[in-house]
């Protein structure tokens, strides 16, 4: 037998060994960027946080952990291998947007904006916002290109230390709010939006978090480690996977629960911030003081340049790989200079200009990772693959227009294919059209699958 048929490695793995991979999983998908959204959705959705909370971890949780077992289930060596059923050209083109996503135009600048915000930000003037945040950039960058160049694992290393400390200042942090919370959550006012449909708009912020694409993009690297420890099989290498993800994501889930109810009790003391940096920052203080501010400030800062190192090395690598006539070293200048340069419009800047990206991206992403899932049921046949893509093309494409600041969601042409989106596509005014013509196309390419497979067997 080979390694496909079986595995390398017999035995049950240990507890330890699952753990290491749930470590793994962890590390892969929660930053230190995911605590601002579930405290910014706690404030937004106010008495209404449980069923936003439910919709938040749909996306934030659930689907990254479906977006790993997916590269399992199809023996994907990357995003790219995600997307090949569909051809190479698509392949690619989904390859680059996702890590453009999560690289230069939104998740690593996240790195250093989140810092920023939640360390230097509040004991700076307000007219000194930009020229600090510059000059932090400059630096935070500079890091993470000479750490990355030269393929340095001290940050690794740190990370061993620092990771924990920042999970017990963390905890720290949620039992002083229990035994003391701010408010009562379940007495705060939601916005206008978590006040009609709560569930829906949380599953749309959990698109904010980045960690479905994510997963595609760094699930190999979960496959692989539990490829080495001997399980080289499909089948079990996805049970392994699903066993650690499950443990890794519950960690994940429980702590985003908790800033969601934490985020939801700060409306008795402050008002709803304009990102959850700001409220972050406010908590931590109020429980902590200046020691807490500055403990905070440290801490975070050193697990985003963790962050930003492997991203930037992420992006490069892959970049390398598919565009081999640009150097690895290139690809890394190019990468950290344009997160430099994407960093300085500042997070919430970042978030309103990332938004319509990730309204096209996530409808594309979760449909693969459903599909890859299920391929075995439908021999991954490509038509299969073409009529669900397609279909889910206009929507996603619509509310990608629909969700643009102001200079262009509200240009004529704009509110054109807004109206029609509105009259013709059920869900459209919460952002989830493409579910049914995404359907809609899965049952007319199983349609034209069945048909082919019946006249082939004939």
């Amino acid at each position: 037998m080979n390694e496909l048929e079986q595995d390398l490695n017999q035995k049950p793995l240990t507890w330890k060994q699952y753990l290491v991979i749930a470590s793994l999983l962890f590390g892969l998908f929660f930053g230190a960027g995911n605590l601002i959204f579930p405290i910014h959705l706690g404030q937004m959705s106010g008495a209404n946080w449980i069923p936003a909370t439910v919709g938040f971890l749909i996306t934030a949780v659930l689907l990254p952990l479906l977006s790993v077992l997916a590269i399992s289930a199809t023996h994907a060596k990357g995003v790219y291998d995600v997307g090949l059923p569909l051809g190479k050209t698509f392949a690619l083109t989904f390859m680059v947007l996702i890590h453009l996503i999560i690289g230069p135009l939104f998740g690593t600048p996240r790195t250093a904006s989140v810092s920023f915000t939640v360390g230097l930000q509040p004991v700076l003037p307000k007219n000194l916002w930009h020229t600090g945040l510059l000059l932090f950039s400059a630096v935070f960058f500079l890091l993470a290109f000479v750490i990355a160049y030269k393929e340095s694992n001290i940050l690794t290393s740190i990370g061993k230390i620092l990771n924990p400390a920042f999970l017990l200042l963390l905890f720290a942090i949620f039992l002083l709010a229990f035994f003391s919370p701010m408010g009562q959550a379940n007495a705060q006012k939601a916005t206008t939006a978590y006040q009609q449909a709560p569930l829906l708009h949380g599953f749309i912020e959990g698109y904010n978090t980045i960690d479905a694409p994510a997963g595609l993009a760094f699930g190999v690297t979960v496959v692989t480690a539990v490829r080495q420890m001997g399980k080289t099989t499909a089948k079990s290498n996805a049970k392994v996977t699903a066993k650690a993800g499950v443990l890794a994501t519950a960690a994940i889930g429980v702590i985003y629960v908790g800033l969601i109810w934490l985020g939801a009790t700060t409306l008795s003391h402050f008002k709803l911030s304009a990102d959850g940096g700001v409220a972050f920052n406010q908590i931590v203080t109020h429980y902590l003081g200046g020691f807490g501010h500055v403990l905070l400030a440290t801490l975070i800062t050193v697990t985003c340049l963790t962050t930003a190192v492997g991203l930037i090395a992420a992006f490069a690598q892959d970049f390398h790989r598919s565009f081999s006539k640009v150097s690895y070293h290139t690809w890394l200048g190019l990468m950290t200079l344009v997160s430099f340069l994407t960093a300085n419009f500042g997070l919430d800047t970042l978030i309103s200009w990332s938004t319509p990206m990730l309204m096209f991206i996530y409808p594309f992403a979760m449909v693969l990772i459903l599909l890859s899932i299920s391929a075995s049921l439908f021999d991954r046949d490509p038509v299969v693959y073409f009529w669900v893509v397609l279909f889910t093309l206009l929507p996603a494409l619509l509310d990608m227009v629909a969700t643009f600041p102001p200079v262009v969601s509200q240009s004529s042409w704009a509110l054109a294919l807004r109206s029609f989106q509105l009259k013709f596509l059920p869900f459209a005014e919460i952002g989830m059209d493409w579910i049914i013509p995404a359907l809609v196309g899965l049952v007319i390419g199983l349609v034209c699958h069945f048909v082919k497979r019946n006249k082939t067997a004939k």
